[in-house]
C-alpha cells in the first residue's frame, strides 16, 4: 500500500520524541505542512543553471516542490528531469503545469493559467484541455471539492487567484495587515518603486520599521510562528545558532537583500512576496517557463520530465549507477540528521557520474554537509565553496543563508 503524503513527513522530520519540546514542535509543523505550503518555488533557476551547468546533456534529479525550477530547467532543453516530492499537493501542482504546458492551445493560454491564475476561463480550460489528461489521483485531486463534496472544486483556485492560495500567502496577507495597522504602510509600494535608490527608501520606511516593532520582534522569535514560510522546528533552530543577534534581526538582513539588492522591474521573488502575483503588464518579472519566447522549447522538451511522489534518498535507493549528473536538494538537508545525510550523499555517490554537481541551500550560512559525512565519503566530494558564495550573492529570492555547490570527483 503506498506510503501517505503524512507518513513521509513525519518520517522526513519527526526527530525527537512526541513527548519533548521540540518533539511537539516537529508534530505540529508536521500538520501544517501537509497541503498547499508555496505556489511558487522560492530557489532562483538562473542560479541554479550556472551552478549545475545545464546543458542538452544534462540528467536532472529534483526536489519538485511548486514545479516552477522543473520547468525552468528545460530552458536549457536536457536529456532527462525527473521531479521528486514528499507533498503530493505540490506534485498535483507539478504536473498541472506539465499538463498545461503540453496541451494549452498556446502561450497566451498558458500564461492566463500560471501567470496570472485568476481567471474563470482557466476553469474552462483545465476541464477542456487539460482534465483529460491528467492522471487519476492528479485529476482526483484538482476535482475535489472542499466543505464535503458541496464546495467548488479545488481547480477554482486558478479563476480566485491561485497565488493568493497556500499557507504562505496566507501568512503573507496577514504580514500585510499587520504593516498596515502597525506602520499605516502597504507592502505593494514596493512595487511602484522605479529607481534602486526607492527600494531602499521603502525599506527603510517600511520594512526595517517593521521588524524592530516589538510585537514582531517577539513573534518571529516563536518556531511555531514560521512554520508558514516552511521552516521546520531544525531549521529554526540553525538560523536561532547563527543570527548575529536574534532571528528576527536575520529575517529583517535577508528582507533587505530582497528588496535592495535586485532591480524590482525584472525580481519575481519579489513581486510574489510584496505583491502575491508577478508583473503580469510588462511580463519581466515572471519565471523564465512563463517567457513567450521560451514556450515552444519548454513544450518541446516536456517530455524528458518524469514525476514521482517520494523521498529523495528512497528514489536514489532504486536507480542504477551513474545514472545521473545534476543534483538538486533545495534546503532538504536542514531537515534531516546526520545520520540520513549520510545515506542520501552515500546514493548521490553512487548513482552520480564522475564530475555530477550537487546543489543546495540552507537556513543558515554553513553548509550542513562538513559536519555530517564521515570522513572517507566527504572526500569523495569537493565542495566549490568560493563559487557557491558568488551565486549565494546573485540569487534574487535571498531568503536563505548559503547556497552550497559539490562536485564528485572522478
Amino acid at each position: 500500500m503506498p506510503e501517505s503524503t503524512t507518513a513521509r513527513l513525519k518520517r522526513a522530520v519527526h526527530q525527537n520524541r512526541r513527548t519533548t519540546r521540540n518533539g511537539l514542535l516537529e508534530r505540529l509543523f508536521t500538520l501544517w505542512f501537509r497541503g498547499f505550503v508555496y505556489t511558487q518555488i522560492w530557489e532562483d533557476p538562473v542560479v541554479d543553471a550556472q551552478a549545475l551547468h545545464l546543458d542538452e546533456n544534462s540528467r536532472i534529479l529534483t526536489i519538485s516542490s511548486g514545479g516552477c525550477n522543473v520547468l525552468n530547467y528545460l530552458v536549457h532543453g536536457p536529456a532527462r528531469v525527473v521531479a521528486v516530492d514528499l507533498n503530493a499537493a505540490h506534485m498535483a501542482l507539478t504536473r498541472l503545469k506539465l499538463a498545461g504546458l503540453r496541451h494549452l492551445p498556446d502561450h497566451g493560454s498558458f500564461f492566463r493559467f500560471f501567470g496570472e491564475g485568476d481567471d474563470a476561463a482557466n476553469v474552462e480550460a483545465y476541464d477542456t484541455y487539460i482534465r483529460p489528461h491528467l492522471s487519476p489521483d492528479t485529476r482526483a485531486f484538482w476535482d475535489d471539492r472542499a466543505w464535503l463534496g458541496l464546495g467548488r472544486r479545488r481547480i477554482h483556485t486558478f479563476e480566485t487567484g491561485v497565488y493568493e492560495h497556500g499557507i504562505l500567502p496566507r501568512f503573507q496577507r496577514f504580514a500585510g495587515m499587520m504593516a498596515r495597522i502597525l506602520l499605516g504602510r502597504r507592502p505593494e509600494e514596493l512595487l511602484d518603486a522605479s529607481s534602486p535608490s526607492e527600494q531602499r527608501r521603502f525599506f527603510d520606511e517600511c520594512v526595517a520599521p517593521f521588524f524592530d516593532h516589538s510585537f514582531v520582534q517577539w513573534l518571529g522569535a516563536k518556531p511555531a510562528a514560521v512554520y508558514s514560510l516552511g521552516i521546520p522546528p531544525s531549521q529554526h533552530r540553525i538560523m536561532a545558532e547563527e543570527a548575529d543577534a536574534t532571528v528576527v534581526d536575520l529575517y529583517r538582513e535577508r528582507m533587505r537583500r530582497l528588496v535592495c539588492d535586485f532591480p524590482i522591474e525584472d525580481n519575481y521573488f519579489a513581486w510574489q512576496a510584496f505583491g502575491r502575483r508577478y508583473d503580469t503588464k510588462h511580463r519581466t518579472a515572471v519565471p523564465p517557463y512563463l517567457k513567450e519566447e521560451h514556450f515552444g522549447r519548454l513544450r518541446y522538451h516536456a517530455d524528458v520530465v518524469s514525476t514521482h511522489v517520494t523521498a529523495y534518498d528512497q528514489f536514489l535507493a532504486r536507480q542504477a549507477d551513474h545514472s545521473f549528473d545534476s543534483f538538486v536538494l533545495l534546503d532538504s538537508m536542514d531537515w534531516m540528521t546526520p545520520e540520513t545525510i549520510t545515506r542520501l550523499w552515500q546514493e548521490i555517490a553512487r548513482v552520480g557520474e564522475p564530475g555530477s554537481r550537487v546543489i543546495f541551500r540552507t537556513a543558515g550560512r554553513t553548509s550542513v554537509v562538513e559536519p555530517a559525512l564521515p570522513a572517507d565519503l566527504r572526500h569523495r566530494f569537493t565542495y566549490e565553496r568560493k563559487r557557491s558564495q558568488e551565486l549565494h550573492g546573485r540569487d534574487r529570492s535571498a531568503v536563505y543563508g548559503g547556497f552550497h555547490i559539490y562536485r564528485l570527483n572522478g
